[in-house]
């Protein structure tokens, strides 16, 4: 099974040596530089200079929400902009952003969560944000325990499919890509068969709605309330579950009153949230079949791990 083991992301900078205090003062220490600058920087006081590349990393799309006018309801629908189905589909790859301000906090987190190999390309203005961000996800004890999947998907890697994995990331169907159906999952997904006709596939929303259809609600290991801004992924082993929850407005916007449901019964708990000290989970319940609380403010990336 693929193990979730977190990451830091590394921050590719292109700029001389004698941007070294702006970094200082943001609170930098470590940089990607290209190979031609490498030299200048082995004399920057306080940086620590290692040569990165982005020749064959994969570009990513900017993490945020979309506020946009739903036609058939004329109502604010949020349109999330998400890497997770591209972490899930190359797994292996060497990924990189481009973004700019409080942004790159976002992104360093999106990568955190779904352990990806990513570098960040920011200006100024993300130099801070980016700092803050590896700080706390430094401080977050380092786990490496298998990801946690409802549904087997046979991704054909078109463009379709890769649509399909998206909406179903966005609505917290947790999944792992395969290569045939896996019988120890509860629903296995194959495009362009009877069940799941290609028809359907090219309005990714009804697939996704499909998919969960068929796994009932009662039967997924995540469920999230209150919120469709907030993408969750789970990894577990033993008596032991780490939860990831990503709020993908959060350069902008904090969420309250996150509630979470994960099947199993987890009596204790930690959590660490960005932006947040002191903060608890609320209303903690744990029933036969589940575990059930709040987390009353999510900023931009939570932690929560639950054990027996």
């Amino acid at each position: 099974m693929f193990l979730l083991l977190a990451a830091l992301p590394g921050l590719f900078w292109e700029g001389p040596a004698d941007t070294a205090p702006a970094l200082r003062e943001a609170g930098i220490r470590q940089i990607l530089v290209p190979a031609a600058r490498l030299a200048a920087w082995k004399n920057a006081t306080g940086i620590t200079a290692v040569t990165g590349s982005l020749e064959g990393a994969v570009k990513l799309s900017t993490p945020t929400v979309n506020y946009r006018m739903d036609v058939a309801s004329a109502t604010n629908a949020p349109w999330l902009v998400a890497n997770g189905w591209r972490f899930i589909r190359r797994p292996q790859s060497h990924f990189y952003y481009d973004v700019a301000g409080r942004q790159a906090a976002l992104a360093a987190a999106e990568a955190f969560c779904y352990g990806a190999d990513a570098m960040i390309k920011t200006d100024a203005a993300g130099l801070k944000p980016l700092a803050e961000m590896l700080e706390f996800l430094r401080a977050i004890p380092e786990s490496a325990m298998p990801v946690v999947a409802d549904i087997g998907y046979t991704d054909d890697g078109s463009a379709v499919s890769g649509e399909v994995m998206n909406l179903m990331v966005r609505d917290n169907l947790l999944f792992r890509v395969v290569s045939a159906p896996d019988p120890l999952l509860k629903v296995n997904v194959k495009l362009g068969t009877p069940e799941y006709p290609l028809a359907d596939a090219r309005n990714p929303g009804m697939m996704a709605h499909e998919v969960r259809h068929n796994l009932t609600d009662d039967r997924r290991s995540l469920r999230l309330y209150g919120s469709q801004v907030v993408v969750g992924r789970l990894t577990a082993e033993g008596d032991k579950v780490r939860l990831y929850l990503l709020n993908y407005a959060g350069a902008n916007r904090r969420v309250d009153g996150v509630r979470v449901r994960v099947l199993g019964q987890y009596p204790k708990h930690q959590v660490w949230v960005a932006g947040g000290a002191g903060v608890e989970l609320l209303d903690y319940s744990v029933d036969p079949d589940a575990t059930e609380f709040t987390l009353p403010q999510l900023n931009t990336v939570a932690i929560v791990d639950l054990s027996r």
